[in-house]
């Protein structure tokens, strides 16, 4: 979720009035904290993954599946462990925007060696297994993206009451009380977006047209204030109306940080990756039901990225600019902007909107233009969250200025400098990706994508398309059954004068292809980039595989490597479904659904009852996972394999 600062949250007018202070002095300290550590270097590869999980309570008896809002009893259990021994822990718990959510990580990160990618599935089922200790019966830990029936009249357990003329956020659907109550970010972040915005957020999905769906579709809202029409104006006929923050921070992820070696590895990373975040985030489609209703589309992302729009009426270019700076094109939550790299420059081809007096100072301080760029577009925002203990601080030392602004411009790529008086070195974030129901599956995408990046740095090699194709795929990676059915814009040409011999071997190259000729890229389906198109493109995880034929690795971990790559070409390929596509053919089959698009408690209950019964492995799902695809996945690297890489001591 971002910076957990403690203290006593500010109103939104104190906020609002300190908006300047914050950026004034975020600035000074993301320059401080540059110049302080641009010339770092010399660190390891390092990383980790985020997985975020649903508690849901089964009603057996009266078939009823609810969210249950039990976060608050459980997080501080799972933490007694890493307060008592922090250098011990296998996992760490952090708590999410949803009461009913909680969100864990591996205790430590990974490093450069291969059996690291042995670990993690593991690691993964040991989290699953710490949180299932704690359960009350009934309840189950999901890593489900989004709860189907979220907003839906009695979908939490205990029970919880929407307040549409006053609170938090004002919902007609989702309750103050799902919001995490344990720390204050969560209801400050969503009062504020709110009050700035000027209105309640508004998210429109369209719905899945079934054979018995109305048409056109239009929802009637008897909750709604009497003579507040605004309540629902912005609600639309043949859409799915969502109205508060919950709805798209209360969804589930599955996120991945990388440490590089220094500065310009990272921006590297950060621009090569960018192309790639469409493609997995229609590989990985797997929320298909919103507020109880099938969709036309099979992903989160434009929910979430709705849910925290705080950009005013003259921002969204409604009004004329007459009280803010700039008409913004886009959320905070949203795809990058522009790329940091020399190489990704020329690729820069949208206009970026960002704040002139700030660039010109982060130029002054001998920060270059595409880095003092990016930070100036960042700043545009306003802080939304803000404690009176953070207001005044060190800029020589503190960065929580600059982390409160960096830290709620939520992309798909975030580049992350250094925290101050640590170890860590400069990062990348991966953030596109849904979570899978199967630790298997969020195994094989995590190895799948760390490799990538290995295969990135160690073959030289270039994915990088103008940032308006990547905005184009990211359009079209979120509708319904995009794997199969859409093309995406993608480099044909990723051999560079720096490859080496065994990445040019697998690569077909054309005449054009190290040049910045627009030959080289086209549209290919998911398949074709993952897999390879004859004569044309060699594929990612060809190249993966050529990587590794040259790299010593064990049999246990080459096993699992090569499962995790199976299931990734299978579902790029459509021999398996996404898990959006499953859900949306369990839901249209299932006995009790009307044809209508309404999701009702009892498909809830059966969805969510096979679901889990596929995550623990008491149900084969071959069309999800396949038939034989099964890891050799280990709790710890063997000591052998340590002594053999010099890691033993």
């Amino acid at each position: 979720m971002g910076l957990l600062s403690e203290g006593s949250p500010l109103s939104w007018e104190e906020t609002k009035d300190l908006a300047d202070h914050v950026r004034r002095h975020g600035i000074k300290q993301f320059i401080n904290l540059y110049h302080r550590l641009k010339s770092r270097t010399g660190d390891v590869l390092k990383w980790g993954d985020e997985v975020e999980y649903i508690i849901v309570k089964f009603d057996h008896d009266n078939k009823i599946a609810r969210a249950s809002l039990r976060a608050t009893d459980i997080l501080p259990v799972l933490n007694e462990k890493e307060q008592n021994d922090p250098e011990n822990v296998k996992s760490l718990w952090r708590p999410e925007y949803g009461a009913y959510m909680i969100e864990g990580t591996p205790g430590k990160p990974y490093g450069g060696l291969l059996a690291h990618y042995n670990v993690v599935e593991a690691n993964m089922k040991l989290r699953r297994e710490e949180v299932q200790q704690l359960l009350q019966p009934g309840e189950a830990l999901m890593s489900l993206t989004s709860f189907p029936r979220l907003g839906c009249p009695n979908f939490t357990d205990p029970p919880s009451t929407v307040t549409p003329a006053e609170g938090t956020t004002r919902s007609l659907f989702f309750p103050d009380e799902c919001i995490y109550p344990g720390h204050p970010r969560f209801k400050t972040l969503s009062r504020n977006i709110r009050l700035r915005r000027g209105e309640k957020v508004a998210m429109n999905l369209p719905i899945f047209k079934d054979s018995k769906t109305p048409s056109p579709y239009v929802e009637k809202f008897p909750q709604a204030p009497v003579g507040q029409p605004e309540a629902t104006s912005a609600a639309q006929p043949d859409h799915v109306y969502m109205d508060a923050m919950g709805f798209g921070m209360g969804c589930c992820c599955l996120q991945l940080t990388f440490q590089a070696c220094n500065i310009d590895e990272a921006r590297t990373l950060y621009d090569q990756l960018t192309p790639l975040c469409p493609i997995m985030l229609a590989l990985t489609a797997a929320s298909p039901i919103h507020r109880g209703h099938l969709t036309d589309v099979d992903c989160r992302w434009n929910v979430i990225s709705g849910s925290v729009d705080c950009r005013t009426k003259e921002e969204r270019g409604l009004e004329p600019l007459k009280n803010n700076k700039f008409v913004i094109p886009k959320s905070r939550y949203d795809s990058i902007d522009s790329y940091l790299s020399e190489q990704g420059e020329k690729y820069n081809d949208v206009p970026l909107i960002y704040d002139q007096a700030i660039y010109d100072e982060l130029r002054k301080a001998d920060i270059d233009h595409l880095l003092a760029q990016h930070i100036a577009h960042l700043f545009i925002r306003d802080s939304v969250s803000l404690f009176s203990e953070k207001v005044n601080q060190n800029d020589e030392e503190d960065t929580d200025h600059f982390e409160n602004i960096q830290s709620t411009n939520w992309q798909t790529m975030r580049f992350k400098p250094p925290p101050p008086n640590s170890s860590i070195g400069w990062r990348v974030e991966f953030r596109p990706c849904e979570v899978q129901i199967t630790d298997f599956e969020n195994a094989a995408i995590v190895c799948f994508v760390v490799l990538l990046t290995r295969v990135i740095l160690s073959y030289r090699i270039n994915l990088i398309i103008p940032i308006s194709k990547v905005d184009e795929n990211m359009k079209n990676a979120q509708k319904k059954d995009a794997v199969k059915t859409q093309k995406f814009w993608f480099r044909k040409d990723i051999t560079t004068f720096s490859s080496p011999p065994a990445c040019t071997a697998c690569c077909q190259s054309s005449p054009d292809a190290k040049t910045d000729s627009s030959d080289c890229y086209t549209l290919m389906t998911v398949d074709e980039i993952i897999n390879g198109k004859a004569g044309e493109f060699p594929g990612l995880i060809p190249l993966i595989n050529s990587y590794l034929s040259g790299m010593d690795v064990d049999a246990d971990t080459h096993c699992s490597i090569q499962q995790y790559l199976k299931l990734i070409q299978r579902r790029a390929s459509g021999q398996l479904l996404t898990l959006a596509g499953w859900m949306r053919g369990f839901v249209r089959n299932h006995e009790d659904y009307k044809q209508d698009s309404l999701v009702s408690d009892r498909v809830n209950y059966d969805l969510l009852m096979e679901l889990n019964a596929i995550q623990t492995g008491e149900k084969a799902c071959p069309e999800l996972l396949g038939r034989s695809l099964q890891s050799r996945t280990q709790e710890s690297i063997p000591t052998a394999v340590r002594k053999a890489a010099g890691e033993y001591t």
